[in-house]
């Protein structure tokens, strides 16, 4: 990969410098090992909801279905944890390298990850969730001697409505990752993780929940091919002044706006710091409006980026509510293009963004709420890794008025994934790893 001039200085969530002078390539999901290491654990960590199929057998209660009588298996799996977690151990073990598992609510979650060799020997990391499926389902089976007839009821526990469905509807085994059949495209996979998930992952702080989507919406962007050549540095410019908050951008944008400020007073603050920090110059006259020109757009996209942010934290947190991110990701880049006459986030692609998801989020179609998209959703994809961590900063800052509260739909994930570092506090880690 290329080397770039560029140095920024990392600053945390409370506005605190983490590492200064890092060059910019050093965070780079190909080289950071941080990042490396967060990328390997989405892949290989697979959660397994040990107390939810005891009451799921116990009460019938299989797939995303109700209940089908006549199937119920009363097992006691929680008093016989230690040996079913034993098995599953043995099961998804390899020769040299063993499965680790983390337990947490007293055993009734585990965190299994699964050894490098199974999805080395993969085409895809589909490997994961179906080794520590199906070695769940057998350790169950052969801990309390299920029949053939019966064996089938804890598959469905486990493996959800698969194979009947496409992916596993409803299952109590759960991957971060979304199965690659409902992947929009080629290396959408990273992209492919439920704004929730990102909230619950990291305890509804909003910059580190911003910092986890930036990351992985990053990596993926790398994955499509959408950081080759010139835009390498495009990428990782707009990675580090909006998900990381480079030379502490957004944190600043916040605070100068936080008590009394408005979408459009982030607009001014962003143009301001620009000029200050000559990324942007005055340019031509027209009649009583002024152009702005830059010699580097880049750089001028990634504060642009960094002040969709900051909108998005000052609205959504002075409301409390996710619905106004779509509004703000349109508005905040639409004003800053009256501004400055120059393009706003992504070039434009944010503000295409936002319109078709106010529509789909609670409009007319009022489908679901922010929390339920990701970066590989129709409505959401367009924008190249720089809205979803906006939408994640909001829903970290909502106080209840979505349909789909995180909590409802991703618990598990904080409950699991939220315990390991690398997910849980992304900008320290990654500040670490440089």
């Amino acid at each position: 990969m290329a080397k770039y001039s560029d140095t920024i200085d990392l600053y945390s969530d409370d506005g605190k410098l983490l590492k200064s002078g890092v060059e910019l390539n050093k965070i780079s999901p190909l080289v950071n090992p941080a990042t490396l290491k967060l990328i390997d654990q989405t892949k290989r960590n697979i959660a397994v909801n040990l107390g939810g199929i005891e009451k799921a057998l116990k009460t019938g209660k299989l797939g995303k279905g109700g209940k089908i009588l006549g199937r119920e298996l009363d097992l006691p799996i929680m008093e016989n944890k230690e040996a079913v977690v034993a098995k599953i151990q043995e099961y998804v073990g390899v020769e040299g390298e063993d499965a680790t598992i983390r337990e947490f609510k007293g055993g009734n979650l585990l965190l299994v990850e699964v050894p490098k060799a199974r999805l080395n020997a993969a085409s895809t990391y589909d490997a994961a969730i179906t080794s520590v499926a199906a070695a769940t389902t057998y350790a169950i089976v052969d801990e309390f001697g299920v029949d053939m007839f019966d064996a089938s009821t804890v598959k469905a526990a486990t493996f959800g409505a698969y194979p009947h469905t496409m992916d596993m509807e409803g299952a109590l085994v759960s991957s971060v990752l979304a199965v690659p059949q409902n992947n929009e495209g080629l290396g959408f996979s990273l992209r492919n993780i439920g704004v929730n998930h990102y909230v619950m992952m990291t305890g509804r702080n909003a910059m580190q929940g911003a910092a986890l989507a930036a990351t992985l919406e990053t990596a993926g962007e790398f994955e499509m091919g959408g950081a080759i050549g010139p835009f390498e540095r495009h990428m990782l410019l707009q990675y580090a002044y909006q998900g990381l908050n480079a030379n502490n951008l957004v944190y600043d944008l916040v605070k100068e706006n936080g008590q009394t400020g408005t979408v459009g007073t982030v607009v001014q603050s962003l143009v301001e710091k620009a000029i200050e920090d000559k990324v942007i110059v005055p340019g031509k006259k027209g009649g009583y409006f002024q152009f702005y020109d830059t010699k580097d757009p880049m750089l001028w996209n990634a504060y642009a980026a960094a002040g969709t942010l900051a909108a998005t934290m000052v609205n959504c947190g002075a409301g409390r509510f996710a619905q106004a991110v779509s509004s703000t990701l349109l508005y905040f880049n639409d004003l800053l293009e009256h501004e400055t006459g120059l393009p706003s986030t992504d070039f434009g692609r944010v503000m295409g963004t936002a319109v078709g998801f106010s529509f789909f989020s609670h409009s007319i179609y009022g489908g679901g709420g922010p929390g339920i998209f990701n970066g590989n959703h129709v409505v959401t994809r367009h924008a190249n890794g720089c809205a979803i961590p906006c939408v994640v900063a909001a829903c970290a800052l909502d106080a209840g008025t979505q349909m789909f509260t995180p909590e409802g739909t991703s618990a598990v994930m904080g409950e699991t994934y939220g315990q390991i570092p690398e997910f849980n506090k992304p900008m320290d880690q990654i500040a670490n790893g440089v």
